[in-house]
């Protein structure tokens, strides 16, 4: 038995151990996003400390102005061996709303599904399992050889589902000790339950708050409908000029920049077999929207969008008001491409929504994450590695794909560091990311653990 065998059956042996190792780190309720959980956001950090430490590495707590940062070394065997930047997360979204989960969102459960079991529970798969996977593949290391054939540094935060706003300086301001070769993130998908997939492309992002006001007060709609100005009915109307009747956004020069997809491109989505109908039909739908003269896979990959995802104001409690709300709020988000800039985007939408402000509204804008669009590499030795591993565990070649979220620090990483990033994921589509009954196939754990063990081995042959 081989080196690599036997690290797969430590793997295989220890299977147990890490789904109970996972549901452990899924109870700690790390939401970033609320106050209330500041606390359990560093309770998630130093398990995961801790985790690492065991496995011999130098491991602590890096404070930023809100959550801390986990950095972590291992020297590897020295020599010509690579050095890897490994990245997680492990704050996660809020699980609202509660009534529509199956089960406590911080109680993790296993449970069938149509490929065996797989684990219930907010961050199941966004971003603590996925992390874990590599973790666990550092731990096989460990066990049959003393540690990773590679130098190893790990970076994982606590403030990516807020978009990493601290992240990019404390980056910048300890880049000498996060030098490395490559870096790689589990925080993708696969193709299929049975395809791996290597991501090359992210969209990015731009997420803004418009708040508009009009009355100084709340008013009686019987008394002043028809005289003052419904900033809700404004923002409804505002809001609902940001795409034309082909689905195209209407905020100006809002394509500038973007980039046409080659007809090779098209080509290579195109024998990827999609099939939008079972894509929408999943959860419940039949009609695409989007641009409509481009295809399906063209406009969830390679084509920005806008998207409202969230929107109040007035009486929303039981029964009725008869109010004209003095405020009305939403929440936007541009899913943006390379070759955008989030920065002229903002200002874009400013100047669109100013366009259509009467003259007694009031309009302010808040910026929650802002980042670009990314391609990385999809050759170098780092995406060879990945490609004969993935081949390897699955018996079939990786689909080289395009992924339609945002993980900001892939750019962070490029512009701050100069480093490319392998993104090698195994999240599958029905996982109900950042929705109630979050999930993570094992078997899809188990294989991304598998596959990370192959991967740090393809480079210790190869270095």
């Amino acid at each position: 038995m081989d080196v690599t065998d036997k690290l797969l059956a430590a793997v295989d042996a220890d299977r147990d151990g890490a789904v109970a190792r996972l549901m452990e780190w899924l109870r700690i309720p790390s939401v970033s996003a609320q106050p209330a959980h500041a606390a359990d956001c560093v309770q998630a950090a130093e398990w995961v400390r801790d985790q690492l430490g065991s496995l011999g590495f130098e491991a602590g707590l890096r404070q930023t102005p809100k959550h801390p940062v986990v950095v972590a070394h291992h020297p590897g065997p020295g020599g010509d061996a690579p050095h890897l930047l490994y990245y997680g997360h492990y704050d996660v979204q809020p699980a609202d709303p509660l009534e529509l989960w199956n089960s406590p969102p911080f109680d993790p459960v296993v449970v069938d599904g149509p490929h065996g079991k797989r684990v219930v529970a907010r961050g199941a798969v966004d971003d603590k399992g996925q992390t874990l996977m590599w973790i666990e593949a550092l731990r096989a290391w460990q066990a049959v050889a003393g540690g990773p054939p590679c130098a190893i540094t790990a970076v994982i935060e606590g403030e990516e589902e807020i978009g990493s706003p601290n992240l990019g300086p404390f980056l910048a301001a300890n880049a000498a000790e996060l030098r490395a070769d490559v870096a790689v993130i589990s925080d993708t998908g696969m193709w299929d339950v049975d395809t791996p997939a290597l991501s090359t492309r992210l969209r990015g992002m731009c997420y803004v708050q418009l708040d508009l006001t009009a009355a100084s007060r709340d008013l009686h709609s019987g008394m002043y409908g028809g005289s003052a100005l419904n900033p809700l009915n404004l923002i409804t109307r505002i809001l609902g000029e940001l795409h034309d009747a082909n689905g195209r956004i209407q905020l100006p020069g809002f394509y500038e920049g973007v980039p046409e997809t080659s007809a090779e491109q098209r080509a290579a989505w195109q024998a990827l077999g999609f099939s939008e109908h079972d894509f929408l039909a999943g959860i419940g739908l039949s009609v695409p929207v989007g641009e409509k003269d481009r295809s399906a896979l063209e406009r969830l990959w390679a084509r920005p969008t806008a998207d409202i995802n969230g929107i109040w104001g007035g009486y929303t409690g039981p029964g009725s008001k008869t109010v004209i709300a003095s405020e009305a709020h939403a929440k936007v988000s541009f899913r943006l491409v390379p070759g955008q800039d989030h920065g002229r985007v903002f200002e874009s939408f400013k100047a669109f929504v100013h366009a259509r402000l009467p003259a007694d509204a009031k309009a302010e804008f808040q910026v929650f994450s802002a980042s670009p669009g990314i391609e990385v590499p999809a050759e170098s030795r780092f995406i060879r590695a990945a490609r004969t591993a993935l081949k390897d565990e699955y018996g079939r070649p990786a689909a080289m794909i395009g992924c339609g979220g945002s993980i900001p620090v892939v750019s962070d990483f490029k512009t701050v560091l100069g480093l490319d990033t392998v993104l090698m994921g195994f999240g599958l589509e029905d996982d109900q990311v950042h929705s109630p009954n979050e999930k993570f196939d094992l078997r899809c754990f188990h294989g991304g653990t598998r596959s990370h063990v192959r991967f740090l081995a393809q480079l210790a042959e190869n270095s």
